[in-house]
């Protein structure tokens, strides 16, 4: 177990690791924690010197798991290896110093929330914060200030947010983010405006005009041009007439009528 640990923290502070080998790494760790128990405290009894120590080096090992799910991007493995890491933060506060990097991570996972649009569960992370790093720390208090910009539809201020995070793991999920806020902000078109300049449209969702990016999201939406060369939004708000089936509609009343009839 040690002997891999130390390899994985020596390849992982590498300026160029290499994360074929780290993720070898963590698969044999995972199984190690596993076999040792390292994943929990072992008996009822006070904690002992070497349950310490596996409690602090599973955490280590998650850490740089989180940060390896990160840079090959498997969003999966993160969300499980944050739900790991969450209760060494919290479970087990009483027998374990405070993480260095509990912060980073913390606000590393509510900025996840928010580039997923969890709002509801990004409520229930910032519930378990002190109230004192929301507006205090360095990693926390910039994401709050996203979600404000999020709820209040000033979705330019995180398009320009993106340059000033506090490290550059918060980079991909603020890429993210900045692809949720573009539907939002396309849907908010969509609905208000029956027809926009490209340039106009491509101005709002902060991409260039006949870029990739725009004409991705652009067939995306299904969103086609009129004879101006301008966006036709009209095409989307207008919907078919649904045929109401008021014959079946009818006869199945009829039916549950007389079905209570016979109850009664």
């Amino acid at each position: 177990m040690l002997k891999f640990c130390k390899e994985l923290k020596s390849e992982w502070t590498k300026n160029s690791p290499n994360l074929g080998r780290c993720g070898q790494l963590l698969d044999s760790l995972k199984l190690e924690m596993v076999r040792v128990g390292f994943v929990g405290l072992n008996g009822q009894g006070p904690m002992q010197p070497n349950q310490k120590l596996e409690l602090q080096t599973a955490r280590d090992i998650l850490e740089i798991a989180i940060e390896h799910s990160i840079k090959v991007k498997d969003n999966a493995s993160y969300e499980r290896y944050m739900t790991q890491l969450k209760m060494y933060y919290y479970d087990y506060d009483k027998f374990l110093e405070s993480s260095s990097q509990m912060h980073k991570f913390m606000g590393l996972h509510l900025l996840y929330m928010l580039a997923t649009n969890r709002i509801a569960d990004f409520h229930i992370e910032l519930e378990r914060l002190p109230s004192a790093l929301l507006l205090q720390n360095r990693y926390i208090s910039p994401v709050l200030a996203l979600e404000n910009y999020f709820m209040e539809g000033r979705y330019n201020k995180i398009l320009q947010a993106k340059k000033s995070m506090p490290s550059e793991l918060y980079a991909d999920f603020m890429d993210m983010l900045v692809g949720t806020v573009r539907e939002e902000i396309a849907s908010c078109l969509e609905k208000s405006y029956e027809k926009m300049s490209q340039k106009q449209a491509a101005l709002r969702l902060g991409l260039k005009p006949g870029g990739t990016e725009m004409n991705a999201l652009a067939a995306k939406r299904t969103w086609t041009l009129d004879a101006d060369g301008s966006f036709n939004y009209a095409v989307l708000h207008s919907k078919q007439r649904e045929k109401v089936p008021a014959k079946d509609i009818a006869g199945q009343t009829l039916t549950y009528a007389h079905e209570l009839e016979k109850i009664v």
